[in-house]
């Protein structure tokens, strides 16, 4: 069973439910599918047992010894990637955006797509279990290809078949897709505010799309009521089950500083909340 936790932007508090969620369920596989900013494993020590590097991508290389600095390539790029410098050709890795078209056009084979390592892929060993997770290279854009090789990972790891919660990318692009497709069910997370509602709707139409069985929980519900119950009225027309209504509290904002679970403090509102919100997920999941 896979529960992958979405949310239209980021800041609606997806990252603090997936690491309750994954106190609470306990014995669980967690993956970061967050990779442009990932944080999840901020909340656990650990250690690395698996590190790899991941190629996301090639880019152009010049080989200056068999170039004629004839110019076509930096004609035809229209990255405007190649350019000049001490009368040699240059590739700018960060305009390249490895179309190949550079490698076609030069007639004197001095041009050669190289793979690119766009980060490194860890497997780390928490005191509650395996994290998947990526660290990304400076200047590197998520993928669909990351994402699935950690969830790949995790299964690889995970032999017994336990819960997987993926902590996914916010919004509805390529890193999202590849964190939803083949998942048995999403959450998403979304807050009391015209945007968030608007949000809302957009990844539930992916999720539809998919056809994966989707929920929804209403973080800081209590901010604005009627947005709340804007967004119930959504769910309600379309047949989507309210999980869980988070009320403001900002023992969220002590824990997120410490680098704690909510679910460490006990007299938290929204720990409670977060609880009883995993009791019903338990009974739909399952």
């Amino acid at each position: 069973m896979e529960l992958v936790i979405l949310s239209g932007k980021g800041g609606t508090g997806k990252t603090t439910i997936a690491t309750a969620l994954s106190e609470l369920a306990k014995d669980v596989m967690r993956v970061d599918c967050d990779v442009d900013a990932p944080n999840f494993y901020l909340y656990y020590q650990g250690q690395d047992v698996e590190r790899k590097d991941f190629i996301g991508s090639k880019k152009a290389f010049i080989d200056k010894s068999k170039c004629v600095k004839c110019g076509i390539c930096k004609e035809i790029c229209r990255f405007d990637a190649i350019d000049i410098k001490k009368d040699q050709y240059f590739v700018d890795s960060f305009s390249c955006e490895g179309c190949g078209l550079c490698t076609i056009a030069c007639n004197f084979k001095a041009i050669s797509m190289q793979d690119e390592k766009t980060a490194d892929v860890y497997i780390t060993k928490i005191e509650k279990g395996l994290l998947s997770r990526a660290q990304m290279e400076i200047g590197a854009d998520g993928s669909g290809k990351l994402i699935t090789e950690l969830r790949e990972n995790a299964k690889r790891y995970n032999k017994e078949n336990k819960l997987t919660i993926i902590d996914g990318s916010p919004g509805i692009g390529c890193p999202v897709i590849s964190s939803i497709t083949g998942s048995n069910a999403a959450l998403i997370v979304t807050e009391p505010s015209k945007s968030g509602l608007e949000d809302l709707k957009r990844v539930y139409s992916l999720c539809k799309h998919f056809k994966i069985m989707t929920f929804v929980c209403i973080n800081k519900y209590d901010i604005n009521i009627e947005v709340a119950n804007d967004i119930e009225e959504f769910a309600n027309n379309n047949n989507i089950t309210i999980v869980g209504k988070i009320p403001f509290d900002e023992k969220v904002m002590e824990s997120i500083n410490n680098l704690k679970p909510i679910t460490e403090y006990e007299e938290s509102r929204a720990n409670k909340a977060i609880r009883e919100m995993w009791e019903i997920l338990k009974s739909k999941i399952n």
